[in-house]
């Protein structure tokens, strides 16, 4: 029997798909730029905004007849079982492929942000705790355990990482970021790229471009921000996960910047992300998006105009389901409103895609390998040393903790005994869950009184929550306090309750006024520090909350961003000693509730100054964060020299704009337990052509050390990383100088070399140099 070109796999894939266009109607390539979505809520309780008005029902054994582009969350929408689930969805598949004249599958999609979001599966910490771990390896193991998760049930592409960097800390989805650097960003973000990749699951970056920095912190609101900003802030973690990542697919953001919807911006998903980066894969709409276009953004009177205002700019699929790339799209092609060749250029790009992953391959198959677990032992322990790795000590002044084994706890607080208070709003049982209260969790979710309890057999605890997180309902004051004063130390459990649209303190649509700890929680940790008796504060919280009210008065103060499943354990055991915290801080920790929008990437007039009242410098900086035992920096040196005295700015060692400079550090523990040091590398620019950051971070490497033992830890910093966008719109290295700084946070500066670049002014490319080598030696002898 003779193979047909598109089905033969010895041809090149874009030949394949030459010809399988080839022999498609209009209708059957518009089938392939969307998606559908079965089963999505219209009762106003959905997880997408305005789900509600845009969900229209479809006839699904028609509409496949044509084929379609994608599957919508078949495991994400409501609890099933992940075994039946995989069934249904390959049954979905058999009867898409029998339906429609080529035998072409569907795409199935689904969210991944924290885990894959669905009923059964590990939910692993949110990507801020990611940030926290500065820990792009771990990261990239995790990602890949997500990855073959959902492909063993199969899933093809996930809807993850974010990449947005924060903005303004009040913005709902401040959990779902990595932090407020985008190198941080940018590595951590590659790293789980990496992962999602190599399990062949196609990753989708989102959101491009400019989503978190959002007017007021409200979510899908208009942003306002500068060109330079936008080039040299929001746009180098896309950059990196795409060229060192391999990601497959953007999604679009909803926002509109100085008046253009990212889903109708030409300049930017195609002009920059495909001609100037190189981008060959799918960009997807964000869900609504395409229809956004029309009903929020009213830049199109119609969907046919909507769909054409999208497909020129460069969105190849209309995703979660129909709405305007169907019938409108293939009338408005007859009419010769819009030209068929943007149909073919993202069918094209669509059908690649599925070339690629194996579906337009003879005898393609859809029912995955059996049987199937999603919340395997590895799986929890990947998820445990996550957690442990993000937890973050940002005082410990009087030496409270690690706890006493047989001391007597008041454990008070609404997050101590609610499994959900470990779970961000894009975990299943936080995202879907609430709306099935009938249904169990589907995993182990260990509380921290239950952890605690367990960590500490010996202690006597007794546990009391004091109030709600988010009502105004004191009555439980004079227990919590009661207890607290009967007690040798309280520890005070407070944070946020993830959800969507309101319906949480923290989560996609839970945007905040201002950075007061919700509800009457400030006012509860008020009484108990009253009592005199010693209180070790632990947040479970989304986003940083301000804590200057507080300072001097806690004997402890832990930060742990939603950890997931194993969150309990492993804030249980950073408070007991098990676990000697090694987080740092990827957001600053404000002293007060307002003063935002406000992050570390600030130039001179955004620091303190004598021309305001406003102090915006925070509490806490970022990349800080405290530890058990104590950890010396030895023998720093340069390359052109063994230490000594700096030279004056502009009087250093001289290399050439195209250059590389060496700085080393020895990190030694010098404490009496294992932990992990978190060295960083900043740069300062004294003098440029338009303004800069004080400093911002250009490296960073986590050294895990034993009690005594010392690594040595060597940047080679290159002058492409001090790059920036000048008033032209061009990114350059400017000669002149510069001072790097290593350092334990963005405010404590242990070392400083200054340098001067020299030679001729160099702009760069899309090849320019994005991160920092970095290299550690073996354990350096005492």
């Amino acid at each position: 029997m003779t193979t047909v070109p598109w089905r033969d796999r010895a041809l090149p894939a874009a030949v394949r798909v030459d010809d399988l266009l080839s022999r498609m109607t209009l209708e059957e390539k518009t089938a392939q730029l969307y998606g559908v979505w079965v089963g999505a809520a219209t009762d106003g309780e959905g997880v997408a905004p305005h789900q509600d008005e845009m969900s229209e029902p479809v006839d699904f054994d028609e509409m496949i007849t044509r084929g379609l582009g994608q599957l919508t969350r078949s495991f994400g929408t409501a609890p099933v079982d992940p075994a039946l689930g995989a069934q249904a969805l390959a049954r979905a598949q058999r009867r898409i492929v029998a339906a429609n004249r080529f035998g072409v599958p569907a795409i199935a999609h689904e969210e991944c942000l924290a885990g894959f979001t669905t009923w059964g599966a590990t939910a692993y910490p949110v990507p801020l705790a990611w940030g926290a771990t500065f820990d792009p390896a771990l990261v990239e193991e995790m990602a890949g355990r997500i990855g073959h998760d959902l492909a063993s049930v199969g899933v093809h592409q996930g809807l993850a990482p974010v990449l947005d960097v924060v903005r303004d800390l009040r913005w709902g989805r401040v959990e779902e970021t990595i932090g407020e650097d985008p190198y941080l960003v940018g590595t951590i973000g590659t790293a789980y790229v990496r992962g999602l990749e190599s399990a062949g699951i196609v990753a989708t970056l989102k959101h491009f471009a400019g989503y978190s920095a959002s007017v007021g912190a409200r979510n899908l609101a208009p942003v306002r921000a500068g060109v330079r900003e936008f080039a040299d802030v929001t746009l180098p973690p896309f950059e990196m996960a795409l060229r060192e990542g391999g990601a497959r697919s953007v999604m679009a953001a909803y926002n509109e910047t100085d008046g253009v919807p990212a889903s109708a911006d030409p300049a930017l998903l195609t002009e920059l992300l495909r001609e100037t980066w190189g981008f060959t894969g799918t960009v997807v709409s964000d869900y609504y998006g395409v229809g956004f276009l029309q009903t929020q953004h009213r830049i199109a009177g119609t969907r046919a105009g909507a769909a054409h205002a999208a497909l020129a700019a460069g969105v190849d699929v209309e995703l979660p389901t129909l709405r305007c790339y169907g019938d409108p799209l293939a009338e408005a092609v007859r009419e010769g409103t819009v030209p068929e060749a943007l149909v073919d250029r993202a069918a094209h790009r669509v059908l690649l895609q599925k070339c690629e992953l194996g579906l337009l391959d003879e005898g393609w198959a859809p029912e995955p390998a059996t049987p199937v677990d999603l919340d395997p032992p590895r799986n929890r322990e990947l998820a445990r040393r996550l957690a442990e790795e993000s937890v973050v000590l940002l005082a410990n002044p009087e030496g409270v903790l690690p706890l006493a084994p047989d001391t007597r706890i008041a454990l008070v607080g609404p997050r101590a005994d609610d499994p959900l208070a470990m779970l961000g709003c894009y975990s299943f049982p936080s995202h879907v869950g609430t709306l099935h209260p009938e249904t169990p969790l589907g995993i182990e979710i260990p509380t921290l009184v239950d952890a605690l309890r367990t960590e500490l057999p010996d202690a006597k605890i007794t546990y009391t929550p004091g109030c709600d997180v988010s009502d105004d309902d004191t009555a439980g004051f004079p227990e919590a306090v009661a207890r607290t004063a009967e007690a040798d130390v309280c520890v005070a459990v407070l944070g946020d309750m993830a959800g969507l649209f309101g319906r949480g303190t923290s989560g996609e649509g839970c945007d905040a006024e201002d950075l007061r700890l919700p509800g009457v929680q400030g006012a509860l940790l008020d009484a108990l520090a009253a009592t005199g008796t010693p209180v070790v504060l632990v947040l479970l919280t989304g986003r940083p909350y301000a804590l200057g009210r507080w300072e001097g008065r806690l004997a402890g103060v832990v930060q742990a961003f939603f950890p997931g499943e194993e969150g309990g354990p492993a804030v249980a055991g950073a408070l007991s000693g098990r676990v000697n915290p090694s987080g740092r801080l990827p957001v600053s920790v404000p002293r007060r509730p307002g003063g935002q929008p406000w992050t570390y990437l600030q130039p001179p007039l955004g620091l303190a100054s004598q021309s305001s009242n406003l102090d915006p410098t925070p509490l806490y900086p970022f990349g800080h964060g405290c530890s058990y035992t104590s950890f010396a920096w030895e023998d720093f040196t340069r390359e052109d020299a063994a230490g000594g005295e700096e030279p004056e700015i502009g009087t250093g060692p001289e290399i050439g704009t195209d250059g590389t400079y060496d700085v080393s550090v020895t990190v030694r523990n010098t404490g009496d337990r294992a932990g992990a040091e978190v060295v960083q590398l900043y740069l300062h620019d004294p003098v440029a052509r338009v303004t800069r950051p004080d400093m911002r971070l250009i490296g960073y490497q986590r050294v895990d050390l034993a009690p005594g033992e010392a690594r040595r830890v060597t940047f080679r910093f290159h002058p492409d990383l001090s790059s920036f966008t000048d008033r032209t719109g061009r990114r350059v290295v400017e000669p002149g100088a510069l001072e790097l700084r290593l350092a334990a946070s963005s405010a404590d500066v242990r070392h400083t070399t200054r340098l001067t670049l020299t030679g001729p002014e160099r702009v760069l490319g899309p090849d320019r140099r994005l991160r920092c080598e970095t290299t550690v030696s073996a354990p350096v002898p005492e």
